[in-house]
């Protein structure tokens, strides 16, 4: 078995929210898949409508962070908290 390397600083743990990426009034519905003090990582439906800067809004939770892509793949993204 291999080990894998844990490279963020902070461990993010597993959650499974509803969320909107808003934006210029807009917004993209979307799921929290993990989430840490320092950023998440978002399912959606299509990336490549997502600003390179937005507000995460998880409003079971009244939780509104800024946040910026750091990487990418097909319906999912990783977040950092500005």
């Amino acid at each position: 078995m291999t080990a894998v390397i844990e490279k963020r600083s902070v461990p993010r743990h597993r959650v499974l929210k509803g969320a909107t990426i808003a934006f210029d009034g807009n917004g993209v519905e979307c799921t929290v898949r993990n989430l840490s003090s320092n950023g998440a990582a978002l399912d959606v439906a299509s990336p490549i409508r997502v600003p390179p800067s937005f507000m995460l809004v998880i409003e079971a939770d009244q939780f509104i962070r800024r946040c910026h892509p750091v990487w990418r793949s097909d319906k999912r993204i990783g977040v950092a908290f500005d």
